[in-house]
């Protein structure tokens, strides 16, 4: 029981400082599950956001959910999204009770403007962690500009190339011996 508190008490610190969405999450949950409690490895971490990223919901919060099953099982998962979601749904209940009063002051509008800043810190912040660690070959590399490009200049469905990405990875390892 001790566990599932902790584990229920640690996503709910978390959940309450989800600016800025799942990216910008990620380098907190790194510094949080991997570097303070490892409860996974950052190769784990990274798996899980690509699969939370191809499933329906909020990175985040499915982030959270494989985490806790990792830890707990089902109903760790169950602990660790109902952690990460309470908070978001008190702030975001508190917020909407009182945004139409203080959407129009000055003070408000640059302190979102300061808030988007830093998220956009936080993700680049997630991005060069998690590239040093998965950027390790030529293959990988090659991946990354390519789904960078498309990203940028297409279209293309995320999923689509968050799927496309894992085949490239299984074709270049059976091809050339070599992980992507």
């Amino acid at each position: 029981m001790k566990r599932y508190l902790q584990i229920l008490l640690v996503f709910m610190q978390l959940g309450v400082c989800t600016f800025g969405g799942g990216y910008a999450m990620l380098s907190l949950l790194q510094k949080i599950v991997v570097e303070k409690y490892h409860w996974v490895t950052e190769e784990e971490l990274m798996d899980y956001y690509a699969i939370g990223q191809c499933t329906p919901g909020i990175i985040a919060i499915n982030t959270s959910t494989f985490i806790g099953y990792k830890l707990l099982g089902v109903l760790g998962a169950i602990v660790a999204t109902l952690g990460f979601a309470i908070p978001s749904i008190c702030i975001i209940l508190v917020i909407a009770a009182f945004v139409q009063n203080f959407a129009d002051l000055e003070i408000v509008s640059h302190a979102f403007a300061g808030i988007r800043v830093c998220v956009c810190v936080l993700i680049l912040d997630a991005v060069i962690k998690l590239g040093k660690k998965a950027l390790v070959s030529k293959a990988a590399v090659g991946i990354f500009l390519i789904v960078t490009a498309l990203a940028v200049f297409t279209d293309i469905s995320t999923i689509v190339l968050v799927l496309a990405s894992g085949v490239a990875g299984y074709v270049l390892y059976r091809v050339g011996g070599q992980a992507a």
